[in-house]
């Protein structure tokens, strides 16, 4: 579905319901980057962003609760954030703005979710060599006037305490360890998984 449009996220969660009888977790994962110096990042693009990575985190939740507050029946919301939602780097404002709204998000649901049974968390990844991330390298290269492997090397692992990318494995088993605790001693938490990149 196509997160920023609210009939799609809506009409495509009543989906899920209808084909499964129930809707016990969500993962607000959907997400772009495009790259520029703030003073040149066109507002278009700024808007695509917000649009894709904040507004699409709320509407996915919003609709994933109108099925999970029925009789309190609960479940559990996991949204992708980033180290960036903690930090920033150069050339990402909108992807930092808007990952840094998801904690807020995240951490709202939390509260107001909690008489229902809701739980949330967000998930923050370092750099997981994906496609996204794949595009990003010659970008950054270009923009910043180095190499490929410097931006690897210097930017995107440079904090790491082993010079790895995180993997979809390690992201995945995170997610499954957030759906399946057993309680509420565990929510609104931001989980950072970047081989040493952020401490919190």
């Amino acid at each position: 579905m196509d997160v920023t449009d609210e009939a799609a996220v809506d009409a495509g969660t009543d989906r899920v319901v209808a084909t499964f009888g129930a809707l016990d977790i969500l993962v607000s994962n959907a997400g772009v980057q495009i790259i520029n110096p703030i003073d040149q990042f066109s507002y278009a693009d700024w808007k695509k962003m917000l649009a894709i990575h904040l507004d699409g985190g709320f509407l996915t939740t919003r609709a994933a609760l109108r099925h999970m507050y029925q009789g309190d029946r609960g479940g559990i919301v996991i949204y992708m954030g980033s180290v960036h939602s903690h930090e920033a780097s150069k050339l990402k404002a909108p992807y930092v703005a808007a990952k840094h709204g998801l904690l807020g998000l995240a951490r709202t649901l939390a509260k107001e979710g909690a008489p229902h049974n809701v739980r949330s968390h967000v998930i923050c990844p370092g750099f997981v060599r994906t496609p996204l991330v794949e595009k990003q390298i010659p970008e950054q290269a270009k923009e910043l006037g180095i190499s490929e492997a410097d931006v690897i090397r210097n930017v995107m692992l440079k904090d790491t305490v082993d010079g790895v990318f995180t993997t979809v494995e390690d992201i995945a088993q995170t997610a499954l360890y957030l759906a399946t605790f057993p309680s509420a001693a565990l929510t609104g938490q931001s989980i950072v998984v970047s081989h040493g990149w952020y401490m919190q």
